[in-house]
């Protein structure tokens, strides 16, 4: 039973900028290091639960950048932790969504902190907190975006040849549809029968470029277009599916579970990718997914190129269902030239093990996160 007097003592964040292994080139923006804020929640029975909200590129992804995290949950959220009793993660989360609108990412990486105690108070990881594991381990892809095409295929071979991603998602919108596909089409002739193939557009096409640019990548032997329009075009997202050509895929456009419902009753994709920091949190993704699961649609587990701390908060959740046909793409550790936990994570045989420990599985190197910390 849990301590009917238990407190909050401490809310730490911490802002970190981590350089990255090569640019890392997306349509809105190049991406050399990756910065993201790091929450640790300390309990007065001496628990500590870790939580993390990072973006993509600051604020040319979304509302929310990682220096404005930073202030939301040190200004507005760490004193109504404070301040009041800890009952349970639901009721504190809820008391949190009464008083502060929106910020999803902050409000997902307090949920994820406080799972992260509660798993380590009765000596459970978060997956057994959220319905039980289910999958051990977990398929994850590798997001090839130099912009470079020799480099995009040579770094395709070194993993496919040394087992560690035989699935790969290629970024582009930033040139011609024509140089765009001419593109991705090299590098599937390259790795041939050895590998699969996505793209992903990050709403950089137009309706007109969009209808192109789906024929030609199916030709092609693309199985996957994720997010061709700009999040907000529902219409043209239909139209897509409707055309049957590729299998397309809505990341930027689900904004939590009352949006995915929205785009799920517009059969707005086939198929759904969950990031549970735009969903607003663990639990909101897990409403996600079944919204999504329950429609029909593919799922598939997607990133924010965060650290390994929000990284494995999406595979403790995602072990849970055995749904995920598509796989997933948490990768990002990987794109991270040094890494801040204790823990050496496991991405082998094309797939990424889910720790077993209590929360999240996983702890800070505070020596790390002094090094890298703002």
């Amino acid at each position: 039973m849990l301590d009917s007097k238990l407190k909050i003592d401490n809310v730490e964040t911490f802002l970190l900028d981590v350089p990255t292994i090569r640019p890392h080139v997306l349509a809105m923006v190049t991406m050399n290091h990756q910065s993201m804020v790091i929450l640790r929640i300390t309990f007065s029975d001496g628990t500590q639960g870790i939580g993390e909200a990072t973006t993509i590129g600051g604020l040319s992804y979304g509302g929310e950048s990682p220096e404005s995290i930073k202030l939301t949950l040190d200004k507005y959220i760490a004193p109504i932790l404070l301040e009041q009793d800890y009952k349970s993660v639901g009721a504190t989360m809820s008391f949190i969504k009464h008083n502060i609108v929106a910020n999803r990412f902050a409000k997902c990486a307090v949920e994820m902190a406080l799972y992260d105690a509660l798993g380590h108070r009765l000596g459970v990881s978060v997956s057994e907190l959220l319905g039980g594991r289910v999958l051990d381990r977990l398929a994850v892809l590798w997001v090839l975006a130099s912009g470079k095409l020799e480099t995009d295929i040579d770094e395709a071979q070194r993993m496919i040849d040394s087992r560690r991603h035989n699935v790969f998602k290629i970024k582009i919108g930033k040139r011609s549809v024509d140089q765009d596909v001419a593109h991705v089409a090299a590098i599937k002739r390259a790795i041939g029968d050895a590998g699969r193939v996505q793209v992903d557009v990050n709403q950089a096409w137009t309706r007109a470029q969009a209808n192109r640019g789906a024929r030609m990548l199916a030709d092609a032997g693309i199985e996957l277009l994720e997010q061709p329009l700009v999040s907000s075009d529902v219409e043209g997202a239909q139209h897509l599916v409707s055309l049957g050509v590729i299998p397309i895929m809505l990341d930027e456009s689900v904004q939590g579970p009352k949006v995915a419902l929205d785009l799920v009753r517009a059969k707005a994709a086939d198929i759904y990718a969950i990031k549970i920091l735009q969903a607003g949190g663990l639990t909101e993704a897990q409403e996600v997914i079944s919204v999504a699961k329950n429609s029909g649609a593919g799922l598939y587990g997607g990133t924010m190129l965060e650290s390994p701390v929000s990284t494995i908060a999406a595979a403790q959740l995602f072990s849970t269902f055995d749904a995920f046909e598509w796989g997933t793409e948490l990768f990002s550790p990987l794109l991270q030239k040094d890494s801040f936990i204790n823990e050496s994570l496991d991405y082998s045989d094309f797939q990424l093990t889910v720790p077993t420990g209590p929360g999240l599985g996983i702890s800070l190197d505070q020596e790390k996160v002094d090094f890298y910390k703002r």
